[in-house]
């Protein structure tokens, strides 16, 4: 019973958590604290009622909308808790006790990175550095080792550098964001050296899977159109240490 319920524990508190990462994600860009004031409405400000702050469920029983005037509730609060909740799942599954909350915070932090990407196309340093020291600090409970992860993130970190060095050099404009080579080397941090060829090529791939898709929907897709890469990132790298986790053990 153990085994079942420890993964479902650290579902909810991934949702829990996600309500929270979902209100930063909005907030922080507008240079507003997700520490004080109440919840309130994104479309008239009122505050919210607590039986409408639910993580996931209570944007179903309201169909997408609030109760306190009816707008749209943005999809991001719930993209963000089920995100959050999936990983607290699947960490979970790999993993148990305090191991399995630390790879579940790599995951909450890559989601907070995803959504602010996605919507914003801007990974505050701040939360790039937290990445970067618990990368390190892991080394303690998680493969691989120290020296491994120490070499990964000079790794991630130069590679992509040059990439963008090289690009902007070929081709006189910006072809990578600021924040992608110092994300990439605090995934490195993490997985060490060893994975990041993997998760660069995987995010690679959803890059152009998203690509293909507004192809498919009939929206062009612009040359020098900026894409949130940190974002891909992410999402290649949680599947990553997964990975990694489960072979070690």
């Amino acid at each position: 019973m153990c085994d079942f319920f420890w993964p479902l524990e650290l579902s909810i508190l991934g949702a829990i958590l996600g309500s929270f990462l979902a209100t930063v994600a909005i907030r922080w860009p507008a240079g507003r604290s997700a520490l004080s004031g109440r919840s309130l409405c994104d479309g008239c400000g009122r505050p919210v009622a607590a039986r409408d702050l639910v993580p996931i469920l209570s944007a179903l029983l309201l169909r997408g909308r609030a109760r306190c005037c009816g707008a749209r509730i943005s999809r991001l609060h719930s993209a963000v808790e089920i995100a959050c909740a999936i990983c607290g799942l699947t960490a979970g599954l790999v993993a148990s006790d305090v191991t399995s909350l630390v790879i579940a915070a790599f995951g909450w932090l890559l989601v907070l990175v995803a959504a602010l990407d996605a919507t914003e196309l801007w990974i505050p340093d701040p939360l790039i550095a937290i990445v970067a020291v618990t990368g390190l600090a892991t080394a303690v409970l998680l493969p691989p080792p120290v020296s491994d992860r120490l070499i990964g993130g000079a790794a991630g970190f130069g590679s992509l550098w040059l990439i963008g060095f090289a690009y902007l050099r070929l081709r006189g404009q910006e072809g990578l964001g600021g924040a992608d080579p110092k994300l990439f080397g605090a995934i490195g941090l993490w997985l060490g050296w060893r994975l990041l060829p993997a998760v660069l090529l995987f995010a690679a791939m959803i890059g152009l899977g998203m690509v293909a898709l507004r192809l498919a929907a009939g929206r062009a897709v612009a040359r020098d159109e900026a894409v949130p890469f940190g974002a891909y990132l992410a999402a290649a790298a949680y599947p990553a240490l997964l990975l990694m986790v489960h072979l070690e053990t």
